[in-house]
């Protein structure tokens, strides 16, 4: 059995009439993310860590935004899809971990939500899946709120 680690990032900024997808979430709020997909900040850093950990390309490369069957694609299909690959790879998911960084909207309430949904999305446990959300104290971009970023690693085991 290997064990190996992946680490994710991603960021979006703020646009107007856009949905807000996070985790695989449709959150409230003002503005959306502006992307090719749904811009799921948090699904995309999962994506990368996944991929990373598994030695294989980043999203751009499975899921190009220049691409136009991807256009408006959401993150759970985009997490499905990356879990196909990485198991035909012959690795399964042991566990994510993940923070999304937003000084807005307040992202607590959907943290279950998001949970669930990423693990359902990925075929793993929700006990399996961490996501957790700060704010940047103000600093930054994400604190003058003109976007998200998220991190993620994972555990990934090749079979």
């Amino acid at each position: 059995m290997k064990i190996r680690v992946g680490h994710g990032y991603d960021v979006h900024r703020f646009c107007e009439n856009r949905k807000l997808y996070i985790g695989c979430v449709n959150i409230p709020h003002t503005e959306g993310l502006l992307g090719h997909s749904d811009a799921d900040v948090l699904s995309h850093a999962i994506m990368d860590a996944l991929l990373g950990a598994c030695g294989l390309r980043d999203i751009g490369y499975y899921f190009p935004d220049n691409d136009d069957s991807f256009l408006g694609i959401s993150g759970t299909e985009l997490l499905k899809r990356t879990a196909k690959i990485i198991r035909q790879e012959g690795f399964e998911i042991s566990n994510v971990d993940s923070t999304v960084i937003a000084q807005a909207p307040r992202l607590s309430p959907y943290i279950n939500a998001m949970k669930e949904n990423i693990a359902l999305a990925l075929s793993i446990p929700v006990s399996d899946v961490s996501v957790k959300a700060t704010t940047e104290e103000k600093l930054g971009f994400t604190g003058r709120k003109e976007g998200i970023s998220a991190h993620a690693v994972c555990l990934v085991i090749k079979k």
